[in-house]
């Protein structure tokens, strides 16, 4: 079973148990994160809801910065040259719990 969250403009398929980078997400003081955004949800192989109530939790195992990517802007026959450099934030999430419409599913 697994579900399809929303976070950060980006989509993930998670399950329970399934450690996900996403997006610098705020967590709470114990340290867990709530995503309510669940676009879909399938409890059997093959079949795909889209249920009416449900969210997925999950707890912040670590946070960090990705690789630099480098950005380079060039305009020949003019000496332009720009280099700009970014690192992208992260939280890496480790899901416990997905519940669906009253049903709890746990690892």
């Amino acid at each position: 079973m697994y579900a399809v969250i929303r976070t950060g403009g980006k989509q993930y398929r998670v399950a329970p148990g399934d450690v996900v980078r996403v997006e610098s997400v705020s967590a709470a003081e114990n340290g867990s994160v709530e995503f309510a955004d669940v676009l879909a949800f399938s409890g059997d192989s093959g079949s795909l809801v889209k249920p009416q109530s449900a969210k997925v939790l999950g707890t912040v195992v670590a946070e960090g910065r990705g690789d630099k990517i480098l950005v380079f802007h060039f305009k020949r026959k003019k000496q332009y040259k720009k280099l700009q450099g970014h690192r992208q934030g992260f939280t890496q999430v480790r899901i416990s719990e997905i519940q669906v419409d009253g049903n709890s599913y746990t690892a």
